[in-house]
């Protein structure tokens, strides 16, 4: 009965809090930080100000649909669309950069989140994802691209936001030198 009980209230000592948000963000950058750069990378323009002008697949992977109407041809799309374009590429480069140094990391994570819900929105009625690629939760095949997997992206930020970034972050040396550590 005794090891029945310490397993129900088994606690976790308040030393260890720094684990769970420094491995979420760990995992985070191991499995997904290069992922989203490079998907960043697809989408920069040609030319040294390519930062400045989205490549036709940036606009081809956010629009797809008004991409192929008007020929993979980004001038002829609107402004609309190249801010749209031009804010995905920034964010895919920026919040796994925040995440991963832990500078407002709850921020970047709810950025993230959205990023995340808007990719697979696109993913799903853009690009006509099938409904093995999509899934669904608590069926018996754990590879769904939309739903198993993106679930669990978004459970790593959900511990960052959750959490914070951990003592191993530029925010919590922030709070340190700003003198908020600890209110």
């Amino acid at each position: 009965m005794r090891i029945i009980n310490l397993l129900i209230n088994w606690k976790i000592p308040a030393q260890a809090n720094w684990l769970l948000p420094t491995l979420a963000r760990l995992l985070f950058a191991a499995i997904l930080l290069i992922y989203f750069w490079k998907s960043a990378l697809t989408k920069v323009g040609d030319g040294i100000f390519g930062f400045l002008s989205p490549s036709p697949g940036a606009y081809a992977q956010i629009f797809p649909s008004a991409s192929a109407a008007v020929g993979y041809d980004p001038s002829q799309l609107g402004i609309f669309h190249w801010i749209v374009a031009m804010a995905g590429m920034y964010a895919e480069f920026i919040l796994p950069l925040l995440i991963l140094v832990g500078l407002f990391a709850r921020l970047a994570a709810l950025g993230m989140i959205g990023f995340v819900i808007v990719q697979s929105v696109v993913d799903i009625f853009g690009h006509g994802l099938d409904d093995k690629s999509i899934g669904g939760w608590f069926d018996r095949w754990p590879d769904a691209i939309i739903w198993d997997q993106r679930a669990l992206w978004t459970f790593l930020l959900i511990v960052t936001i959750v959490k914070g970034a951990g003592p191993v972050s530029l925010d919590n040396l922030l709070s340190k030198r700003l003198g908020f550590h600890g209110k």
